[in-house]
């Protein structure tokens, strides 16, 4: 058995010194904004091209992971034999992979645990050139530190086999399951823009029925969709973009996407850091009535620079709404502000009255930073726009008005949805001028519970 296997990209897909790769790193997961919530994933999927062309949309997913990094010791990855044909997965026979970061460890034990599946098989010749492993390695070793890995190149396999393989190997939260994927391939920008975004819904709804077209990673996605369903986890889109929108021309790109898929409801650490927010903004604007109301709220995270929207809702109906929409106060200051300026100072709305406290439930929304869009015309700042995942804020000329995610649910078309922000923003419904500026950002949301 040999020790290692060598890395067969590096200087290639990613630098080849572990300096100016640790700086390509660095660099990539700066630019990213950091995620809006403290969800922790099961699975992810994410691409595998040079780091020049995917790095930025791979580094939204290894953001989210960087959070928990110590408390994952397995990485189960799964990604398309690109150079050898292989009939199901393949297991490499190496005790470990190198990067130049450093080696990573194989775990033989798991390894040998599924060796008996017929699907199963051994080939180091599949795993020798295959860069959709790879080129995640050095991004887990930058985020998760010290880690065992599984690493199948995925062949000629049905879903239910990868579903089975991933049954078997899906541990607890110790075990991460990362797919490898990129999308559609060397199609014209507005092309590939349309095509993957109905792959990234098709993936959002958990059907596994992703062809290679759509997909390199067709085979494993597939898999991972089968047993995400089974297991009920709830997949959300990070990122989406092509090389068209990175370091390529838009004649032939390939599309990245960047999904974490995550168990149901929220994990322990969302729902404390929600029950904390909904604290603060209930006792801001119940204290201004001379009302004492029980705080516990006290975590680092709310001493760091944050950004908020405080909604209040009664009887389903918006009763006021006021945020910021970039931080520049600490979290826990900024939610108390805007919860009283949603109760008392909307210029919409009539002051709260104390008799309405009772009936208020009240939403807050913590917003990552802004990310300006780059478009051409009117059509393709549409195209970009994520439904149900974006915030937008469109700026012109001293006009200036956004709308929370939250608002695809009653404006889910991207036209009618910007002409409506058009509105908002003081600008009639039709405008449009090469000056118009929009940005993008996402939330985390958590809302009150009626009693």
């Amino acid at each position: 058995m040999q020790p290692f296997r060598a890395p067969a990209v590096a200087g290639a897909f990613y630098p080849a010194s572990s300096e100016a790769l640790q700086s390509q790193l660095g660099s990539l997961l700066e630019a990213t904004p950091p995620p809006s919530s403290r969800r922790r994933p099961k699975a992810l999927i994410a691409p595998h091209a040079g780091y020049v062309y995917s790095g930025p949309t791979a580094a939204h997913a290894y953001n989210l992971l960087a959070p928990f990094g110590h408390t994952y010791s397995r990485v189960l990855l799964l990604g398309p034999a690109h150079r050898v044909r292989v009939r199901g997965l393949a297991l490499p026979g190496v005790e470990a992979f190198a990067t130049p970061l450093g080696p990573v460890a194989l775990d033989r034990a798991a390894m040998e645990s599924v060796r008996h599946l017929p699907q199963v098989c051994t080939s180091d010749e599949a795993h020798a050139q295959e860069h959709s492993l790879e080129v995640h390695l050095p991004f887990l070793q930058r985020v998760l530190g010290d880690f065992s890995l599984v690493p199948f190149a995925v062949g000629d396999a049905t879903t239910a086999e990868v579903a089975e393989v991933l049954s078997l190997l899906w541990g607890g939260d110790d075990t991460l399951v990362l797919v490898s994927s990129d999308l559609s391939h060397y199609l014209p920008y507005a092309q590939a823009r349309e095509i993957d975004h109905r792959t990234t819904q098709a993936i959002l709804s958990l059907q596994p029925g992703i062809h290679h077209q759509q997909a390199c990673g067709a085979t494993p996605v597939n898999g991972l969709l089968q047993e995400a369903r089974t297991r009920g986890l709830v997949p959300q889109l990070l990122d989406l973009r092509n090389s068209g929108d990175t370091a390529g021309d838009r004649n032939r790109v390939v599309g990245y996407a960047s999904i974490g898929f995550f168990p149901p409801g929220h994990t322990a650490s969302a729902i404390t850091d929600g029950r904390m927010l909904l604290s603060i903004a209930r006792s801001s604007i119940a204290g201004s009535f001379g009302l004492h109301y029980e705080v516990t709220a006290d975590a680092p995270f709310l001493d760091s620079p944050g950004a908020s929207f405080v909604t209040l809702k009664k009887a389903g109906r918006l009763r006021g709404c006021i945020g910021s929409l970039q931080a520049h106060r600490n979290l826990r200051e900024d939610v108390h502000a805007n919860a009283l300026a949603a109760a008392f100072r909307d210029p919409r709305f009539e002051p709260l009255k104390f008799d309405e406290l009772r009936d208020i439930r009240i939403e807050v929304s913590v917003l990552s930073p802004l990310q300006p869009l780059s478009f051409t015309d009117e059509a393709d700042a549409l195209a970009q726009l994520r439904p149900g995942i974006d915030g937008i804020v469109l700026e012109h000329e001293g006009h200036r008005g956004t709308f929370l995610p939250q608002v695809w649910e009653t404006l889910p078309e991207p036209a009618q949805f910007l002409r409506e922000l058009k509105r908002k923003a003081g600008l009639p419904a039709e405008f449009w001028d090469a000056r118009v500026r929009l940005s993008r950002y996402d939330v985390g949301k958590w809302e009150e519970q009626h009693s």
